[in-house]
């Protein structure tokens, strides 16, 4: 069973990383590309958020004498096969059921960003790399001084990672298997200490006016580039109230009622999963007041709410959320940290699945026959299993063919 199921993880994140790579050579010279407008945003006009890989692939641009775009390509496909990568070596071999199998297919999880392409190869893919690699360490001294290197990192790279930090601090729980507050906790804890500055001062140092000028007039002088979108929000939302405003005019019973079912349905499996896992440490420091999984790791999400009322790409904030939900409940399944109830799965949740027919129309329906789209305005997109290949037959056929 791992054989056939690494095999099917294997198809599956190779077909996607194939439609990736497609896609991204597609639109890295599409002019107002979601995701080129945050690469391009660096520290030209002084220092600011999210500025870091841009600043690098400007570097490698002006050194190796390439094009920007096409420095941020290559950087782009590097990524994508680092996370796809790391995505096989984390997942393999786990043993599964199809419960465990539905909540790894969801569309909110692996092929979210490659049904909307406006979202592929966005910043949170450095931080889910970061968040993956944490797992394969070992030793309390080398996932400490990973902390102290690479969550300041996260946070120049991508600054709400901040909203997820309770989940790797949640490893470090089960990791130490702490029951009560310690000088060993409190060491832990200080690791945290120089992200959340890095946090503050670019809380407290927007970029202004003039710099950013500087920084657009850079981009156009150099390279052509126009600073817009991502790169142009960081002048009209420098404040924090201007994060939430931009949200006021697009609430509305519709948007909050779309996304609760996407969130319910998505989340589904994981839900499932969660409510039926016990925590074998019974002890566990915060997490011992819980009988189970699912209001902890509510819990630990409860900051993403800030992060939905301050930006309108909700669709990418539910698939950033459940990948560090399904990874967290992965590393804790696999290691044996929490008991999953199978027994109470088979009679109440697999009875139905165990015919074949029933399980492959379930994979075809709930995996491939829906998405969010990136927005909150956007309404729930139709068949990425199939509209993904046919956009992809058409690009192939329209550059090679007709050429």
């Amino acid at each position: 069973m791992k054989n056939k199921f690494n095999r099917y993880l294997g198809y599956y994140l190779g077909s996607l990383f194939f439609f990736s790579i497609i896609f991204l050579i597609k639109k890295h010279e599409i002019g107002n590309d979601s995701t080129i407008s945050e690469w391009i945003i660096n520290y030209s006009g002084g220092f600011t958020k999210r500025g870091l890989i841009g600043q690098v692939c400007i570097f490698v641009a002006n050194f190796l004498d390439l094009s920007l775009r096409d420095v941020i390509l290559i950087f782009q496909i590097l990524l994508i096969s680092l996370y796809f990568i790391l995505l096989f070596q984390f997942i393999k071999n786990i043993k599964t059921n199809k419960i465990i199998i539905l909540s790894i297919f969801t569309p909110i999880f692996i092929l979210y960003p490659v049904a909307e392409i406006e979202v592929l190869a966005r910043k949170e893919l450095f931080i889910f790399c970061i968040f993956i690699f944490y797992f394969f360490l070992k030793g309390s001294f080398s996932k400490n001084l990973y902390k102290i290197s690479f969550l300041p990192l996260a946070i120049l790279i991508w600054e709400p990672v901040i909203f997820y930090f309770m989940f790797i601090l949640a490893v470090d729980i089960f990791e130490n298997d702490f029951e009560k507050f310690s000088k060993k906790l409190v060491l832990n804890l200080s690791c945290y200490i120089p992200a959340l500055s890095v946090a503050i001062y670019i809380l407290l140092n927007p970029l202004t006016p003039e710099n950013h000028l500087e920084m657009a007039n850079y981009l156009k002088i150099n390279f052509n580039e126009t600073c817009y979108m991502s790169c142009a929000l960081l002048k009209s939302k420098s404040t924090i109230y201007s994060q939430f405003e931009g949200n006021f005019g697009k609430y509305s019973f519709v948007v909050f009622f779309r996304y609760f079912l996407i969130i319910l349905i998505g989340f589904g499996p994981l839900i499932i999963l969660t409510k039926n896992s016990s925590i074998v440490n019974p002890n566990l420091f915060y997490f011992k007041h819980f009988k189970s999984l699912f209001l902890p790791i509510s819990f630990m999400l409860t900051p993403v709410i800030l992060l939905f009322a301050m930006g309108y790409d909700w669709g990418r904030w539910v698939n950033i959320s459940y990948v560090f939900s399904i990874i967290f409940y992965l590393y804790l399944y696999k290691n044996k940290k929490i008991i999953l109830n199978e027994d109470f799965l088979k009679n109440r949740f697999l009875i139905p699945l165990n015919n074949k027919k029933i399980f492959i129309t379930t994979i075809i329906i709930f995996c491939f026959g829906w998405n969010p789209k990136t927005v909150i305005t956007g309404d729930v997109a139709s068949k990425p299993g199939y509209q993904i290949p046919k956009k992809i037959i058409k690009i192939i056929y329209s550059d090679i063919f007709k050429k």
